[in-house]
C-alpha cells in the first residue's frame, strides 16, 4: 500500500449522498451546490499517476489513479454534478438527490480506476444509484421502468463480471488498460461496456428508462452511465474496428427513432443513442485524432445534452405535459427557456460557434485522415439527421407549431441559472475551444474554423433545415407509439415470467403434496412404532432386558478383538 492514503475524489459525493437525507434549509442548499465544486477542485488538485494501491489476495488493487483522460471525463462529471443539484434544487425529492449524487460519484470513481475490480464496483454501483434516481419520480410507469432498466443493468454487470474474471485467470493481471479482442473474456468486457453504452441490441433501455424520471431526474441520468462507458471504451478499447459500425447504426438508429417519436423527452433520449453513436465510431477509428474527437465531444454532449433536457424539463414541470402534440407557442411565456431550447438545439446539431461544432468535426477529420470515406460520409449525413430530430424538431414542436393556449411563466430561479450557466458554457466552448483541447488526452494540432469547415457545415444545416419545413406535414406526430426492440423482452418477457410462475407454483404444489404425504407417512410410522400399541411403548420383563444386554456386550466384544 502507498504511503500516503488518496482517496477517490468522487467518494465525496458518495458521502455526501449519505448526509443529504439528514440536513435541510441552507446547510442543504450549501452541501448540493459546495460538495460537486469541491469534488472538481479534488480531481485537479490530484497529481497525474497512481495514488493509492491495495492488496487484494494476490493482486495488486489501483483505485486511485489519475489518467489525462480520466481527468476530463471526472471535470465534466462534476460540472454536471453541479449544474444538476442546481436545477433539482427545490423541486426534486430528497432520495433523488441522494442517489443523484452517489451516481455522480461512482461514475468519478470509474474515471479513477486504474484496476477492474475498482471499476467493476463502482460500475454496480451507478446501476444502483440510477435506478434509484429513476424510481424516485414516484409513479407506477417509473417504478416499471426502473425495473426493467436495472435488470438491464445487471445482464450488463454480469456480463462485465464474467469477462474480468476471465481477463485475470488469462493473464494475471488487474490493471485496467487497453485490449484487444483475442479472448472470450475480452469480448464479454466489451460487451458489458456496451450494454451501458445503448449499443444495439439493447439501446432501447435508455428511451425506456430516461424518459419517466423527474424533469431533474432525466437531467442527470443524461450524463453519466452512457459517458462512463465511453470512458471505458476509450482506454480499454481504442482503435477496435468493430465500434466503428456498432457507432454507425446506433447513430442512425437514434435518428430514425427520433424523427418519429412524439414525446419530447424520448427524442432527446433517442438522441442520446445518436450522439454517443459518434463517441463510439471514433473510439472505433482509433487514431490520436478521432480518440481526441470522441472524448471533446462526451464532454460537449453532457452540457449540451442537459441543457436540452432543462429545457424539456421545465415545460414538464411547468405544464405537465410532455407530448409534442400538446405543446406549442410555448415561446410567449416561456422566453428563456426557450433561447436556452435553441441553444442546446445548435450544438447538438454542431453549428459553427457552438460546442458541438468544434467537437463532433474532429470526429469527422480523424476519419477523412484514415481515408474512410463512407464513414466520413455516413457522418455528415448523421449530422444532417441531427438537425432535423434535435435541432429543428423539438423547439420547433414544443415552442413555436401551432398555439397550445398554454402560457406558463419560465420555471423557478434556481432552474433558470441552470440552463444559462449551461447556455454559456456551449457557446463559450464553441467560440473558444483552445481551453477544451487543452484537457484532451494527445496533443491537439486541429483548427475547427477553416472555411472549408465552416461553410460545409453550415451548407449541411442549412439544406436539412429547408427539408424539414418542405417536408413538415409529415414532420407533424400523431398520437402514436413507436415499437423498439424493448417490445420483445417486456411483451414476452412478461410472458415467459407468468408462464414461468405457473409451472413453478404447480411444482411447488406438487413437491408440497410429495412432501406432506412424505411426513404423514413417517408420523404414522412413528405412531406405530411409539404409541400406546406399539413394540418400543410395551413393557419388557427384566429377564429380557438383561439378555439383550449381554448380546450386545458380547457383540461389542467380538468385534473389539477381531
Amino acid at each position: 500500500m502507498t504511503s500516503n492514503w488518496v482517496l477517490s475524489p468522487g467518494l465525496l459525493l458518495v458521502i455526501g449522498a449519505f448526509i443529504v437525507p439528514f440536513v435541510n434549509g441552507r446547510l442543504r442548499d450549501a452541501l448540493l451546490l459546495g460538495l460537486p465544486l469541491a469534488t472538481l477542485w479534488l480531481v485537479w488538485w490530484l497529481p497525474e499517476g497512481t495514488l493509492l494501491t491495495l492488496s487484494f489476495l494476490d493482486y495488486e488493487l489501483e483505485p486511485v489513479k489519475n489518467t489525462i483522460a480520466g481527468r476530463l471525463f471526472a471535470t465534466v462529471f462534476s460540472i454536471m454534478a453541479f449544474a444538476g443539484a442546481l436545477f433539482a434544487l427545490r423541486q426534486a425529492r430528497t432520495v433523488e438527490l441522494a442517489a443523484a449524487f452517489a451516481y455522480a460519484g461512482s461514475a468519478i470513481c470509474v474515471t479513477f480506476a486504474g484496476d477492474l475490480i475498482t471499476l467493476f464496483v463502482f460500475w454496480e454501483l451507478m446501476a444502483l444509484g440510477s435506478t434509484l434516481v429513476i424510481w424516485s419520480a414516484g409513479s407506477h410507469r417509473a417504478y416499471r421502468a426502473s425495473m426493467r432498466y436495472l435488470a438491464i443493468h445487471l445482464l450488463g454487470g454480469v456480463l462485465l463480471m464474467v469477462g474480468i474474471a476471465g481477463h485475470i485467470a488469462d493473464t494475471g493481471s488487474l490493471s485496467f488498460a487497453p485490449m484487444a479482442l483475442d479472448s472470450t473474456a475480452h469480448w464479454l468486457i466489451l460487451a458489458g461496456f456496451l450494454v451501458n453504452a445503448g449499443a444495439p441490441p439493447l439501446s432501447a433501455w435508455i428511451p425506456d428508462a430516461y424518459p419517466e424520471a423527474s424533469p431533474s431526474g432525466t437531467v442527470f441520468l443524461s450524463a453519466f452511465t452512457t459517458k462512463t462507458a465511453v470512458f471505458a471504451l476509450l482506454v480499454g478499447f481504442p482503435g477496435t474496428t468493430l465500434l466503428i459500425g456498432v457507432g454507425l447504426y446506433m447513430v442512425f438508429y437514434g435518428i430514425i427513432y427520433a424523427l418519429l417519436e412524439n414525446d419530447m423527452r424520448r427524442i432527446l433520449a433517442y438522441s442520446i443513442v445518436n450522439q454517443v453513436g459518434f463517441m463510439v465510431t471514433g473510439i472505433g477509428i482509433g487514431t490520436e485524432m478521432a480518440l481526441n474527437g470522441a472524448a471533446a465531444h462526451a464532454f460537449a454532449h453532457i452540457i449540451y445534452k442537459a441543457l436540452l433536457l432543462m429545457s424539456a424539463g421545465s415545460v414538464l414541470h411547468m405544464t405537465g405535459k410532455r407530448k409534442c402534440t400538446d405543446l406549442g407557442g410555448l415561446f410567449q411565456s416561456m422566453p428563456l427557456t426557450t433561447v436556452c431550447g435553441i441553444i442546446g438545439a445548435l450544438a447538438i446539431s454542431a453549428f459553427p460557434l457552438t460546442s458541438g461544432f468544434v467537437s463532433k468535426s474532429m470526429i469527422s477529420q480523424g476519419a477523412a485522415d484514415q481515408h474512410l470515406m463512407v464513414v466520413w460520409m455516413l457522418l455528415a449525413a448523421a449530422s444532417a439527421g441531427v438537425f432535423l430530430h434535435a435541432g429543428i424538431k423539438f423547439p420547433w414542436f414544443v415552442f413555436f407549431q401551432k398555439d397550445s393556449g398554454l402560457r406558463p411563466p419560465d420555471p423557478a430561479w434556481n432552474m433558470r441559472v441552470g440552463m444559462i450557466l449551461f447556455s454559456a458554457l456551449c457557446l463559450g466552448l464553441g467560440m473558444f475551444p483552445e481551453p477544451l483541447y487543452a484537457l484532451l488526452p494527445y496533443p491537439v494540432d486541429y483548427v475547427p474554423y477553416t472555411a472549408g469547415h465552416v461553410i460545409t457545415q453550415s451548407q449541411l444545416l442549412l439544406f436539412a433545415g429547408l427539408a424539414f419545413f418542405v417536408m413538415l406535414p409529415m414532420m407533424k406526430r400523431t398520437l402514436t407509439i413507436t415499437l423498439d426492440l424493448d417490445w420483445f423482452y417486456r411483451r414476452f418477457g412478461r410472458v415467459l415470467a407468468d408462464e414461468f410462475t405457473l409451472h413453478a407454483s404447480k411444482v411447488r404444489a406438487n413437491l408440497e403434496r410429495t412432501a406432506r404425504v412424505g411426513v404423514e407417512r413417517f408420523i404414522r410410522g412413528l405412531f406405530r412404532q411409539h404409541g400406546p400399541q406399539g413394540i418400543l411403548a410395551r413393557t419388557w420383563p427384566t429377564g429380557s432386558m438383561v439378555l439383550w444386554v449381554a448380546i450386545l456386550l458380547a457383540v461389542y466384544l467380538v468385534l473389539y478383538y477381531v
